[in-house]
C-alpha cells in the first residue's frame, strides 16, 4: 500500500467515527488522534480530500439525521437538537438555518414524510453544505 492509500485510509477512519458516533462530542484533536495525524494535518489532508473541513462535516450529519427527525417524528425542535449532538439550542437552529436555508420548525412546517426508498430519500433531502442554505 502507497503512503497516499494508507493516508485515505486513516482519513476514511475518522470520516466514519463521524458518521457512527456524531451525537457524541467530537473534536479535530480526536477524531486527528484515529487518523494517526496531528490536528492541523488532519485538518488540511481531511479539506482536501473530502471538500469540507471535519468540524463541517460534521455538522452537516448532524443536520442531515435533524432533517429526518422533524420530518418523522413528534419530537420538539429542542429534543431533536440534543438526539443529534447539539448542546445548545441557538447553535442547533443557526446551524440549521445556514444549512437548509429556514428555521428547523419552519422545515418540518413545510417538511413531508417521503414515500421513497431510504436512499433516495437521503439523496433528495441531503444538504448541499454549510452556508448554502438550500430547503431539502
Amino acid at each position: 500500500m502507497s503512503p497516499r492509500e494508507d493516508q485515505n485510509r486513516r482519513l476514511l477512519r475518522a470520516r466514519d467515527v463521524m458518521d457512527r458516533d456524531f451525537v457524541k462530542p467530537l473534536d479535530v484533536p480526536a477524531l486527528a488522534r484515529v487518523a494517526l495525524m496531528s490536528p492541523t494535518h488532519f485538518t488540511r489532508e481531511f479539506r482536501a480530500a473530502f471538500g469540507e473541513t471535519p468540524h463541517r462535516y460534521l455538522q452537516r450529519r448532524r443536520i442531515e439525521r435533524a432533517m429526518a427527525l422533524l420530518r418523522t417524528t413528534p419530537a420538539t425542535v429542542t429534543e431533536v437538537a440534543s438526539r443529534v449532538g447539539f448542546e445548545s439550542l441557538g447553535t442547533f437552529s443557526r446551524t440549521f438555518r445556514a444549512v437548509v436555508g429556514l428555521p428547523p420548525s419552519g422545515y418540518r412546517a413545510r417538511a413531508r414524510p417521503l414515500d421513497a426508498p431510504v436512499c433516495f430519500v437521503k439523496a433528495w433531502t441531503r444538504p448541499s453544505g454549510l452556508g448554502h442554505g438550500r430547503f431539502g
